[in-house]
């Protein structure tokens, strides 16, 4: 399974210009890709980097070890990239150069229709980035509250009548299960404002997803270690592909935390323990966007350590 085929890397020139690769490094340094998927960004990481270097990467899901590269200088580790500092810590690594974290759902887990990320397919709705971890979409609906469907849907989903969808779920429910993404989408498509079904349906499969695999908390967890990882200097570099993500982005690269609260020396200075390489966040070019479609909504944020180290 080829990491071209089995997901395109997006903006990915951006990306290593990013990370501050340099191949004629002669001493050690450590890089870490915490979404190493179809192993895109991962070999082209591993092309730029020196001969001593060590890249290690992260992916929960099952199906990514099929893309590992043959380089001695490689390691996956298969785990949720929240831990990630604990498991570089079992590994004797205690700080790295540049992360990279490429967020959501990878080409080839919208394609594989039995994963059910997909609005596309008639699947078993799952929606689990590590499909053996954790109850699938289906268990979750069959016992979530009208209270937690509409919390759901109206903070990951942005619905602008989060109850009525709940309402509909749960009244449906008790009919016939909602097991599959058919069914979910025979549930809710009346909702669907006319012209918009595809991207209601999107914003639907999406809130449902973050949710079940907590992928907001997993962010805010690895965003924080990046603070004790990175050295004076280390790049972290973060692409996303939805608002709510890249807001926590945002906010943590000016300012350290996720409520954007800077603060500042007498003099005026901030004092936060990144500093932004870009003041916007850094978009597809057009012809990128034309070929992979993916890359329209993707948004790149790169970010250099600085000295500052908050208190505890």
């Amino acid at each position: 399974m080829e990491g071209t085929t089995y997901h395109v890397p997006v903006m990915l020139q951006p990306c290593l210009d990013g990370l501050g690769l340099d191949a004629a490094a002669s001493a050690t340094r450590h890089w870490v890709d915490v979404t190493f998927g179809g192993g895109g960004h991962s070999r082209a990481i591993l092309e730029q980097m020196g001969a001593n270097d060590r890249l290690w990467a992260f992916d929960q899901d099952p199906d990514a070890q099929a893309n590992v590269p043959d380089d001695d200088r490689f390691t996956l580790i298969p785990q949720n990239f929240r831990y990630a500092r604990n498991f570089l810590r079992m590994h004797g690594v205690t700080e790295v150069h540049g992360l990279l974290a490429d967020l959501g759902v990878s080409s080839h887990q919208f394609d594989a229709g039995e994963r059910g990320f997909s609005t596309r397919t008639d699947a078993p709705l799952d929606l689990r980035m590590n499909p053996n971890a954790g109850i699938s979409g289906a268990e979750w609906v069959a016992t979530a509250t009208v209270e937690e469907l509409t919390r759901v849907f109206r903070l990951y989903g942005e619905l602008k009548r989060p109850d009525k969808a709940a309402w509909a779920l749960v009244q449906a429910r008790d009919t016939e299960p909602i097991a599959t993404t058919g069914r979910l989408k025979h549930v809710l498509e009346p909702l669907a404002p006319r012209g918009k079904e595809n991207k209601f349906m999107a914003q639907v499969f999406q809130a449902l997803r973050i949710e079940l695999n907590d992928e907001l908390g997993a962010l805010r967890e690895l965003l924080k270690q990046c603070t004790a990882l990175l050295p004076e200097g280390g790049r972290l570099v973060v692409m996303s592909y939805h608002s709510l993500e890249d807001r926590l982005v945002k906010h943590f690269v000016r300012s350290g935390n996720f409520d954007d609260e800077l603060e500042r020396d007498l003099r005026g200075a901030p004092l936060a323990p990144f500093r932004p390489i870009t003041r916007k966040a850094v978009v597809a070019d057009d012809a990128e966007q034309v070929a992979n479609p993916r890359s329209r909504s993707a948004r790149l944020r790169i970010a250099e350590r600085t000295d500052y180290t908050p208190s505890a």
